[in-house]
């Protein structure tokens, strides 16, 4: 007799979780790839939210890539925040985080620069990473310093920007903010066993998505907890969920952080399930969660 699936217990992410199976079947993954995108622009425009008052935004290009510039009513600080959105690196795309990239730019008071990076299957590894890393490079080349923020997918690829920027010896990353974030742990033990039929991702979901991507299993940029230093990196926010196959991934990231003298905070959200970003307005939880998030940019962003 199987364990009963561990689920959390507080009423608004529960009402989050019966909203999201309305619109996205928990076997989303067996169907076409357009029918999840389908599925899923659908999902987030039943959380779509009004933009703070006055906030401007505009779509414009990095070389080939298309990004969407954030500019809130107050700027307090030079410094920007580059957005890397979640959805598997299948699914996502700019319309899909446009009020979370805007609230989160009008809490910290920067301009904030989301990536329209390129998709899996029709684009594999490393075509993510390197659109992001393009991005990162226009910005810092133009003397910006840049808060790295990613959720999920895009929490992987932020991490691995991290790493790539200290790698190439490039300056100007002054925080990391990864949120539920997938860093390649393994898939056989910890919450990947714990948490594998959790609601809203499941450990035979994370199979799928890193299947779809075919990134080298020895790439520390594809997964940065194979990374054999993470020396040098810039300081870090980490925020997981509880009740996510993902959870230890950002646990275990967090530590080695700490463990190589890194500045790190790490928060892990007890009724959370993942991607809860998109019940921080009817979720407690959520609520407090996301602005754990903002402060942690807005302290990156000034300091």
């Amino acid at each position: 007799m199987s364990a009963p699936t561990p689920v959390p217990t507080e009423k608004g992410i529960l009402q989050f979780l019966a909203i999201c199976d309305a619109f996205y079947p928990p076997d989303a993954i067996e169907a076409s790839i357009e029918q999840q995108r389908h599925w899923y622009d659908a999902l987030c425009a039943r959380f779509d939210r009004p933009l703070p008052p006055d906030m401007i935004f505009a779509d414009g290009m990095v070389q080939r890539i298309p990004i969407r510039r954030y500019r809130p009513r107050k700027i307090v600080t030079r410094t920007i925040l580059l957005y890397l959105h979640g959805g598997g690196f299948v699914v996502g795309s700019l319309e899909s985080h446009h009020a979370i990239c805007a609230e989160i730019a009008d809490f910290a008071g920067a301009e904030l620069v989301s990536v329209d990076y390129r998709l899996a299957p029709e684009y594999r590894w490393p075509a993510q990473t390197d659109d992001g890393f393009a991005v990162l490079k226009h910005l810092l080349s133009a003397g910006s310093k840049v808060v790295l923020i990613g959720d999920s997918a895009g929490g992987n690829l932020a991490a691995g920007l991290a790493l790539r920027a200290r790698n190439e010896e490039l300056s100007g990353v002054v925080g990391q903010v990864l949120i539920y974030p997938a860093l390649g742990g393994d898939l056989a033990a910890g919450s990947y066993v714990e948490m594998a039929a959790a609601p809203g991702l499941t450990t035979a979901d994370v199979t799928y998505y890193r299947t779809i991507l075919q990134a080298p299993d020895n790439s520390a940029i594809a997964e940065p907890l194979q990374a054999p230093s993470l020396a040098g990196l810039p300081p870090a926010f980490i925020t997981v969920a509880h009740f996510d196959p993902l959870r230890d991934d950002g646990r275990q990231y967090a530590a080695r952080l700490a463990a190589e003298g890194i500045v790190v905070s790490f928060r892990e959200e007890p009724q959370m399930v993942h991607a809860w970003l998109r019940a921080r307005h009817m979720s407690d939880g959520a609520k407090d969660g996301f602005r754990a998030i903002c402060e942690a940019v807005r302290h990156f962003a000034t300091a």
